[in-house]
């Protein structure tokens, strides 16, 4: 009876032995300690790269996403503060509730980082339409020409859509702070890195808009030599 018994301890071992030889064959190994890091992702926005997003397709041309996301933002900016004139006398808006200054938000957010859908290669207008560009007295550039001057010099491009993200930055500091004073100027940035983009990839031939942005240019720097509220100079 010890005899059998002992043999069939030795069976039950032997399969114990077993089990645990095929499980630890089956486990995973444990990772080095040179190798325990998890793999760096590749940027999304990296050439060649299957990012966690996939690839970036544009769904408009340039000219629509202007007009339809970062047109309207600057507004939000641009109409934030101003001073209209009425017949009894001017009238001055400027931020004053929460819901003014998230308005203002909501308009440097979507600057900041709708400009950058502009690095992603789009036609310049929708199909049919060659902007204002026919004729020897035309204003405008064709989105052929448009696309010239792009690949001649995609350095001017970027910096282009980089001046017009600095100012959605800048006006997200601003909003931080409720710096009311400082939207004045934010807004005349916002003004001159759009038009001298436009006047580089859209109306270079404008000579009336020419004449606009000098007569701008004069009232800003007019504005900046009248005594501010406390009697100084600015």
């Amino acid at each position: 009876m010890r005899s059998v018994l002992s043999r069939k301890r030795l069976v039950t071992c032997a399969e114990l032995l077993l089990v645990g030889v095929l499980i630890a064959a089956c486990s995973p190994s444990k990772p080095s300690t040179s190798s325990s890091r998890s793999p760096e992702l590749p940027s999304p926005l990296a050439p060649g790269a299957n990012g966690l997003w996939g690839e970036l397709k544009p769904v408009v041309s340039v000219k629509e996403l202007m007009r339809d996301m970062l047109d309207p933002a600057s507004d939000y900016i641009f109409d934030a503060v101003k001073i209209v004139t009425t017949r009894k006398g001017p009238v001055e808006t400027t931020p004053k509730t929460d819901k003014d200054w998230e308005r203002i938000r909501i308009g440097a957010v979507t600057i900041a980082e709708g400009v950058y859908l502009l690095k992603i290669p789009r036609p310049f207008a929708p199909p049919g339409d060659e902007n204002n560009s026919s004729g020897p007295e035309a204003t405008e550039l064709s989105p052929a020409q448009i696309k010239a001057k792009l690949e001649a010099d995609p350095v001017l491009w970027n910096a282009k859509i980089e001046a017009l993200r600095n100012v959605g930055l800048e006006v997200l500091e601003i909003v931080k702070k409720k710096k009311t004073d400082e939207l004045w100027e934010a807004g005349d940035n916002l003004d001159q890195a759009c038009e001298s983009c436009h006047l580089q990839y859209w109306y270079p031939g404008d000579k009336a808009l020419l004449e606009k942005i000098d007569r701008g240019l004069n009232d800003l720097y007019q504005r900046s030599q009248r005594p501010d509220r406390s009697g100084r100079g600015r």
